[in-house]
């Protein structure tokens, strides 16, 4: 009898994972792929993983591939950010010293051949610690535990995404491949816009910028992805991808997809793809993450929260006016937690100078009926089965699943203690009641101090978090020039 494979000893591997094994094994043989990269997403929401051949690939399916395992221990600058190889510097993290290693095993379902790269497949991946056990610092797994957690109450989460980014020319070959430039993290590309602005929805600036807008839609639709619509949006080479709502879990799986993919594609192309919140230039737009969400009924299917009519007396300043009293608890529950949950919706020190008057971005935690200056947006009415709450606080760097996952943690605590909300602002950046944090130190802060997203993520993932993100927010503070540091580390990577 053959000793177990590692998918086995992992405890995931039945009768109808191995059919699905069998049926990607048959499928890259005739489809003629002849490598596949297997990635899984690290905290910064950046893909990383290694490439196989064929038949290592398909071995992988069941007995994983190694992966060090200080990968999951570093900043934006790929700086690690515990000492591995000291005594004691790992014992808040067991399992990392001395940058042991991880075994990443691949979704057999999750296979898609990349449109940019002829022979090639992907697989998202998650990893495991050499003994079969799960790793609890990876974000996917944060997610699916929030999720759990949810099920319970006979829910499910349905999100839609609405990215803003922007899109680039570059000029010449990256200064970063320059030997004479090397450096870490190396230099930003040198770029020209695609379109100038300041005319939103402008069909001409639609039109000048329709070779990286096509190469978008192209990927986007080649990798599967419920793409609804693309959109210039107000700031100089910036632009918006819409996507169809679907469960949260393959909603944070198509998010990574797409940064990843699109960025790729448009760089063959000679275009620059950043998903930074604000690129370092002059005049430019801050870009926004706003995160459509509801529950689903898990006996029914519906949208729990749709309400058949406006409650009794109120107003469109209600929330019963528009929610079910399901979505009158989890928009309270978002308000309550949302100083906790800034740093899981805005993850980078760029990210926060977004947050300003008149920018169609947050400044405090209140909510509004449509209303696009206040953090939760409220969106339908009674009978809409599309009734909604648009949480606008993310940037579109964040990790998804950490952003995701907050927003579960928060609301499901306000569904428990059958939080209500306040009445709806009319006036978002003349209320300054609840100011959310206004940098990255301060954000994590306030989540290490909010008791119920430190339950949820749990205590130990809430002080790794922690301290990867302060280690980047104390270098960019000792940085001698920050418009640089961010350049560096997230127009040239993010």
């Amino acid at each position: 009898m053959s000793a177990p494979s590692f998918a086995e000893r992992c405890g995931i591997h039945d009768s109808a994972r191995e059919a699905a094994c069998r049926q990607l094994a048959a499928l890259i043989e005739a489809s003629g792929i002849d490598r596949v990269r297997l990635s899984w997403c690290d905290v910064h929401g950046q893909l990383r993983g290694k490439t196989l051949m064929a038949h290592a690939a398909v071995r992988a399916l069941r007995e994983g591939v190694g992966m060090v395992g200080t990968l999951m221990l570093k900043d934006t600058a790929d700086r690690t950010a515990w000492k591995v190889f000291e005594a004691g510097g790992m014992d808040d993290l067991p399992g990392f010293a001395g940058a042991a290693n991880l075994v990443l095993l691949p979704d057999p379902q999750s296979f898609v051949a990349l449109p940019w790269q002829a022979g090639t497949g992907w697989l998202r991946c998650q990893p495991w610690f050499a003994n079969g056990t799960p790793v609890p610092l990876d974000t996917r797994r944060v997610l699916q535990d929030a999720l759990a957690a949810l099920s319970g109450t006979g829910h499910g989460l349905r999100t839609g995404l609405e990215v803003e980014f922007h899109i680039y020319r570059l000029l010449e070959t990256p200064a970063a491949l320059s030997p004479q430039a090397a450096a870490w993290p190396g230099p930003a590309p040198e770029v020209a816009m695609i379109h100038p602005g300041y005319n939103l929805h402008a069909e001409a600036l639609s039109d000048m910028a329709d070779e990286p807008l096509a190469i978008v839609m192209r990927t986007a639709q080649a990798l599967g992805l419920p793409l609804q619509s693309l959109e210039i949006e107000l700031g100089p080479s910036q632009v918006e991808a819409v996507f169809d709502a679907t469960d949260a879990l393959t909603a944070a799986d198509q998010m990574v997809l797409f940064r990843n993919g699109v960025r790729q594609a448009l760089q063959r192309a000679g275009y620059h793809a950043t998903f930074m919140c604000r690129p370092p230039f002059p005049n430019i737009m801050s870009s926004g993450w706003h995160l459509h969400q509801s529950l689903t009924d898990l006996a029914s299917g519906g949208n729990a929260f749709v309400r058949d009519q406006p409650a009794s007396g109120s107003t469109p300043l209600d929330a019963r006016h528009t929610l079910a009293d399901t979505g009158a608890h989890w928009l309270a529950g978002l308000l309550d937690h949302a100083h906790g949950m800034t740093a899981l919706c805005t993850t980078t020190v760029n990210g926060f100078a977004r947050f300003r008057p008149n920018a169609l971005a947050p400044q405090s935690a209140i909510w509004g009926a449509d209303n696009r200056g206040a953090m939760l947006r409220v969106v339908g009415a009674a009978g809409d089965t599309a009734t909604r709450i648009e949480n606008r606080a993310g940037e579109p760097a964040a990790n998804p699943y950490l952003y995701i996952a907050a927003q579960i943690h928060a609301g499901l605590d306000g569904l428990q203690r059958r939080l209500e909300p306040p009445p709806a602002t009319l006036t978002p950046y003349a209320e300054h009641g609840s100011l959310l944090p206004t940098n990255l130190p301060d954000a994590l802060t306030a989540m290490a101090a909010d008791p119920v997203l430190v339950r949820g993520l749990g205590p130990a993932f809430v002080t790794y978090l922690d301290r990867i993100k302060r280690h980047e927010a104390e270098r960019h503070a000792q940085a001698e020039d920050q418009v640089e540091f961010e350049r560096r580390e997230y127009f040239a990577r993010s």
